[in-house]
């Protein structure tokens, strides 16, 4: 637990366990189905090990997860009390992408963004077989700029390095760009006709690719650009 408020309030009583560093995000991603220590490691790359460990001792202390071991791997699951943490967390989420401003520099993450991609795919959108999507960052080092998903109709898997398949369709674009197609504020049809965004690979795969993902959680969430842009006796109030 972080330090106390020493106030009875039970948002103060809630937030000496939730405010701590990191503690959120590592809901957020048990929300999203992550329960491999090393799954939960690739969804909070910036998170050394150590504290994801504490972090995970102390949710399990307070009772909002549970450990189980499975075929002899650590497997980690919200339980009820955590489970209830869910539509506060995407609450959060729907408010940070209304209000929140522009996103830095620093904000941008391959690694991080390929891994929301490859648990958001519309398995059943995709063609028969194996479809492999290369994406080349135009915008970050050499090391980082090339990243695979490679998609079935069970299973997706990123790859920092090439898999050696085939590659269907090879998204050119900017880091910046493919982020914000992800998070709803730029479509994929918007992107292709401003041409910060270029496909290529066999026209019908093409066409298809946007297809391939649901629509993140916070993509349909109308931004606060929009609502200013709406009188007040506008907006559905009598």
């Amino acid at each position: 637990m972080g330090a106390s408020y020493h106030h009875f309030c039970p948002v103060a009583k809630a937030m000496e366990l939730l405010d701590e560093r990191w503690t959120l995000l590592l809901v957020r991603e048990l929300t999203q189905g992550s329960q491999r220590f090393n799954d939960l490691r690739r969804g909070l790359p910036r998170m050394s090990p150590a504290l994801l460990s504490k972090r995970l001792t102390q949710l399990a202390g307070a009772g909002l997860v549970e450990k189980r071991t499975v075929d002899g791997e650590a497997r980690y699951a919200l339980t009820l009390a955590g489970q209830e943490l869910r539509p506060v967390v995407e609450a959060i989420g729907r408010w940070g992408i209304r209000w929140i401003g522009e996103l830095g520099d620093a904000d941008l993450d391959p690694k991080l963004l390929m891994w929301d991609m490859h648990r958001n795919v519309a398995h059943e959108s995709l063609p028969d077989g194996r479809s492999v999507l290369q994406f080349r960052f135009d915008d970050v080092p050499a090391g980082l700029r090339d990243w695979w998903l490679v998609l079935t109709a069970r299973e997706a898997d990123v790859c920092d390095t090439d898999p050696g398949f085939p590659v269907s369709v090879t998204v050119n674009t900017s880091l910046r760009r493919m982020t914000e197609i992800w998070r709803g504020d730029v479509s994929w049809t918007d992107a292709l006709r401003s041409r910060t965004l270029s496909l290529q690979g066999p026209t019908e795969l093409r066409r298809r690719v946007p297809d391939w993902f649901t629509q993140g959680p916070f993509a349909a969430v109308p931004r606060a650009y929009s609502l200013a842009a709406v009188q007040p006796g506008e907006r559905g109030g009598s």
